[in-house]
């Protein structure tokens, strides 16, 4: 177990990192989302000239809020279950069957990875069709944004996700061996008293 838990602290400390940053580019993201869009609003609505990027740039902000959140909510036990089932079984069974969904997910994530991989590089070839970058403001001509820079988000998100992924089986490992006092709470969730 001594092993399981050095391991593990590196990758809890990366995934609080991680996370942290995460959540604050996050809320950035959402932020220049919602202006995006109220200006897009406005001049569509109001001054009836809509402008031809606001709608892309959410895009890239909603796709860059969920690549960075995902993993954020996989760790905190947000992501979707079906756990009525699961509930007729003994609680070290539980355990096993935690470790095996666990197990099975890596292996979808790590598949995903490899798709992602071959979708950013795909990305290179091809140019928004309306977000620029304001090169111009320095001399420059303005640059079409390459679609790999949407697409990278959520590759970003499940390369993440593999890591948190990673730690919640090395979590369940330790508490398999009952090991559930040397464990810390994961930030952002109720501290859950062993026994």
């Amino acid at each position: 177990m001594a092993l399981l838990l050095t391991i593990l602290k590196p990758l809890e400390w990366f995934n609080d990192w991680a996370g942290r940053i995460g959540r604050n580019l996050s809320v950035a993201a959402i932020a220049i989302m919602v202006i995006v869009i109220l200006l897009q609003v406005f001049f569509r609505y109001v001054l009836n000239n809509a402008l031809p990027w606001p709608d892309e740039a959410a895009r890239f902000m909603m796709l860059w809020l969920t690549g960075l959140m995902a993993p954020v909510a996989l760790r905190q036990g947000g992501m979707v279950a079906i756990t009525g089932l699961l509930e007729l079984f003994p609680a070290p069974v539980l355990k096993v069957i935690s470790i095996l969904l666990l197990c099975l997910s890596l292996l979808v994530l790590v598949i995903a990875v490899q798709l992602g991989w071959k979708h950013v590089n795909s990305g290179w070839l091809f140019a928004s069709s309306s977000l620029r970058l304001p090169l111009g403001l320095f001399g420059m001509k303005a640059q079409k944004l390459k679609l790999a820079w949407m697409y990278m988000s959520l590759f970003t998100g499940v390369c993440l996700m593999i890591v948190v992924n990673v730690e919640l089986i090395l979590r369940s490992l330790v508490s398999f061996l009952g090991g559930d006092n040397h464990l810390r709470p994961v930030p952002g969730t109720k501290a859950v008293e062993p026994g």
